[in-house]
């Protein structure tokens, strides 16, 4: 994180050096300039343009809510009432981090401490909005939520536990199951958005993500897979209970980088113990890479005994770990 006392606002840099270091065109610099005086760049002598670091910092920050979908006026709106109110938290990237070549940890240990109360409060209001089956509610709460932080903890800190938290209710009889597919249903479109709408993906083969056969439950499948295109991996998701047959005919089709395997109860886990007999070359080789998580390997860690492939851990976050660590020796 940038202390932005710390930063230079000494102009220093020219236009053309500025637009390669945050991936923004020089006629988007220029137009951003123009209809939003955004930002208020120093102009020397000749009448050219000179940006500070925190310029840098400023736009990278903007740049990265418009990838997110954002309007830019939204976006440069966001961050001058995040720097009135100073809440305003800006990332200094290493180079070629902003075109996603390099690994960032998905919630930095400061910002998750900073948002946790805060990230505490949208989760209730989300929760207590479709427990009431109010979708225009939960809208306005996560709209508010993306002009104050990012995709990345709203699907960990928000959607992820809410989906555990609607599904626990539904078990013990709190909601009717109507309730209970209308609130999953819209949290999977939440994250399916993303999925699609991410950063541009990096040139590589795909991530396949597919649960278990008879495995319905993808919660966490969709949440890996906004995750990894947050991170800019390419992901080809096929989702729910998908048979190892057809599974092993995709796979020789497309020639992923890795295919990940979800199963989270028991049985489901156990089947997976079956995929080499589907694909014994991939079983000979060992790629691509086959990775799997879920519940019951978390529960049950004697499962991962059974299932050849790597255990990508127990959370989230050791798991895109895990897989890059892995796609990064390929």
């Amino acid at each position: 994180m940038a202390d932005m006392n710390q930063v230079s606002n000494e102009p220093l840099y020219n236009i053309g050096v500025v637009s390669r270091m945050t991936g923004i065109s020089m006629a988007t610099l220029r137009a951003w300039e123009r209809r939003y005086d955004f930002p208020d760049s120093h102009r020397t002598a000749g009448g050219h343009r000179l940006y500070s670091e925190r310029d840098i910092l400023r736009l990278r920050w903007v740049r990265q809510r418009v990838d997110e979908g954002m309007q830019t006026s939204q976006s440069i709106q966001a961050l001058r009432h995040q720097e009135t109110t100073g809440h305003a938290v800006l990332v200094d990237l290493m180079p070629g981090q902003a075109n996603g070549m390099q690994a960032a940890p998905l919630i930095s240990t400061e910002k998750r401490e900073e948002h946790h109360s805060y990230l505490g409060v949208i989760r209730e209001r989300v929760l207590d909005a479709l427990v009431h089956r109010n979708t225009r509610a939960v809208d306005e709460v996560l709209s508010e939520a993306m002009a104050l932080t990012s995709p990345e903890e709203i699907i960990l800190g928000v959607i992820s536990p809410v989906l555990a938290t609607i599904g626990d209710l539904w078990e013990n009889g709190k909601v009717s199951v109507a309730t209970e597919h209308l609130a999953t249903n819209y949290l999977r479109q939440r994250l399916l958005m993303w999925m699609v709408s991410g950063p541009p993906s990096r040139s590589v083969a795909p991530i396949i993500l597919a649960c278990a056969p008879q495995e319905w439950h993808e919660g966490s499948l969709l949440v890996m897979g906004a995750l990894l295109r947050r991170r800019r991996w390419p992901v080809a998701y096929l989702g729910q209970a998908l048979p190892l047959d057809e599974l092993a005919k995709f796979v020789r089709d497309i020639k992923p980088a890795m295919v990940i395997l979800v199963g989270m109860v028991e049985d489901t886990a156990s089947s997976l113990a079956e995929w080499p007999q589907h694909m014994p070359d991939i079983f000979k080789t060992g790629r691509p890479i086959i990775g799997y998580s879920g519940r019951a390997f978390v529960k049950k860690p004697e499962l991962r005994l059974k299932v050849p492939g790597i255990f990508l851990g127990s959370t989230f976050e050791e798991g895109i770990e895990t897989i890059e660590k892995l796609l990064e020796t390929q």
